[in-house]
């Protein structure tokens, strides 16, 4: 598999690059200080009652959350796809940050970096699908590109991975063209577990035994 489809592959499980229909405003002009706080407010708001109410509560509600009037979320969020997209890119350029910063501090246990690294992939993943799915109700024809994002990711992924194998923990003949298609499958079968957080984690565990050598699951 070429790095270009690697990299759609990353794109596929994390869908944060959105080509919207014209006139959907992606990048915000300059704002003045008490406009940026007041969009970061919005957005924090609207994670939160999202993720607790999912994507169709009320933009009333976020309004209500960030204690901001309603008019304050539409001027910096004319819809409520506008929102959802705002809310995601954000969310998706927060994890490759997060993703560099432990890349960054060189875990002793590499092994339990990169599988932490992927369980937190795996729980992203089937979080952003109400973002996904919503916007492609609305209309939204979403399309994946190729972006820093993908590009930024695979090479956290590719470093965590590196450091795992050279560790005895992952197996060594495992490129990342073959870890994307585990994380898509692993991330589809937790979320069809929905709440039951205990059968969730076992499934992930075992998907995720499969990168390891064998003797680190095989007893003698």
């Amino acid at each position: 598999m070429t790095a270009v489809r690697v990299t759609e592959h990353v794109l596929s499980v994390l869908p944060g690059v959105l080509r919207l229909p014209s006139g959907t405003v992606t990048d915000p002009k300059p704002l003045r200080a008490d406009a940026r706080r007041n969009r970061a407010k919005v957005l924090e708001a609207a994670e939160t009652v999202f993720a607790a109410k999912g994507t169709s509560a009320p933009t009333e509600e976020v309004a209500r959350e960030a204690g901001v009037g309603v008019g304050t979320v539409f001027r910096h969020f004319p819809t409520k796809e506008a929102l959802l997209e705002a809310v995601l890119h954000a969310r998706l350029h927060r994890f490759v940050d997060e993703a560099e910063a432990v890349v960054a501090q060189n875990s002793a246990d590499a092994g339990a970096a990169f599988f932490s690294f992927l369980t937190s992939w795996v729980e992203m993943s089937s979080a952003k699908t109400a973002y996904f799915e919503a916007l492609s109700a609305a209309g939204v024809n979403v399309e994946f590109a190729r972006h820093e994002i993908g590009v930024r990711l695979l090479g956290a992924l590719g470093v965590l991975m590196g450091r795992a194998q050279a560790a005895g923990a992952v197996r060594a003949d495992l490129v990342v063209a073959e870890l994307i298609p585990v994380i898509i499958g692993t991330a589809k079968a937790a979320e069809h577990v929905g709440a039951d957080d205990a059968l969730r984690d076992r499934i992930i565990a075992v998907l995720f035994d499969g990168l390891r050598p064998a003797a680190a699951y095989h007893h003698a």
